[in-house]
């Protein structure tokens, strides 16, 4: 087998802010080059870009629910970069949708949102990398695919089916993709955060009641903060972790135990 790339170029979805911006803050500290992946704020991408330690980052806009978008986005990462030899699907959508308040026609509406955003544009972006990796002259091996997927997965997700049963589906193709793409060298994990204090979150931790409740779901007592998730996606993207290939790694802080 080859010898792993030893210089990292890391394309991160989601990534203006929260988690994703958390991982990209990791990665370019470890000196990593970072396409910060956007859909609706490039105020925030330029932003969190400016604020990266080193150099060649760069923010790149595209709306992963249209598939015809997912090509542009690796093509325009390649470029900018030099080469992409990490991908993190962190991207998302969670849009409540509980069985017995929901219609019909938003129910079907929900599903099918939710998986577009969280699966489907996640296996588009795995495929169109690993296209890359096998095509690029310096070969593939010591590349990295990593899914942010999510407690919910085993949990379950009353108010959003959809999402718990799309991030289940994304743990699983990180396993599948681990035994296709480890002859090739690239190593496919994922991460399963519990509830994490991003500002998408800040409705609920603040609230009197919800709150405390949330953060009492775990024994510390307390949620994630993004830093910690992205601690654990900086080793599971090194060339040390080949050997975690497959691993779907709970990050919960004890809240759910399986």
């Amino acid at each position: 087998m080859e010898e792993p790339i030893r210089r990292k170029r890391a394309l991160i979805t989601g990534a203006s802010r929260g988690i994703g911006a958390a991982i990209a803050q990791a990665l370019a500290a470890r000196g990593d080059a970072v396409a910060v992946h956007y859909r609706t704020d490039p105020e925030a991408a330029a932003k969190l870009v400016a604020a990266l330690p080193g150099e060649g980052h760069v923010a790149l806009r595209a709306d992963l629910t249209r598939p015809e978008e997912i090509p542009g986005l690796v093509e325009g990462a390649v470029t900018a970069l030099g080469g992409v030899d990490i991908l993190v699907n962190n991207a998302a959508v969670f849009t409540p949708h509980p069985i017995a308040a929901t219609s019909y026609e938003n129910w079907r509406s929900d599903w099918r949102q939710t998986f577009e955003a969280n699966l489907f544009a996640a296996a588009d972006l795995t495929w169109q990398v690993t296209r890359h990796l096998l095509d690029r002259d310096e070969g593939p091996a010591g590349a990295r695919v990593l899914m942010v997927g999510s407690r919910g997965a085993f949990r379950g997700e009353p108010v959003s089916p959809a999402y718990g049963a799309s991030k289940a589906a994304l743990h699983s193709l990180a396993q599948s993709l681990a035994v296709a793409l480890a002859p090739y060298g690239i190593a496919v994990t994922a991460v399963a955060p519990g509830f994490t204090g991003t500002e998408m979150a800040a409705r609920l931790l603040d609230d009197d009641e919800r709150g405390p409740a949330i953060r009492a779901q775990s024994p510390f007592d307390r949620v994630a903060e993004p830093h910690e998730i992205a601690a654990a996606v900086a080793w599971l993207t090194s060339a040390e972790a080949e050997w975690a290939s497959g691993a779907v790694l709970d990050l919960n802080g004890a809240s759910y135990l399986r």
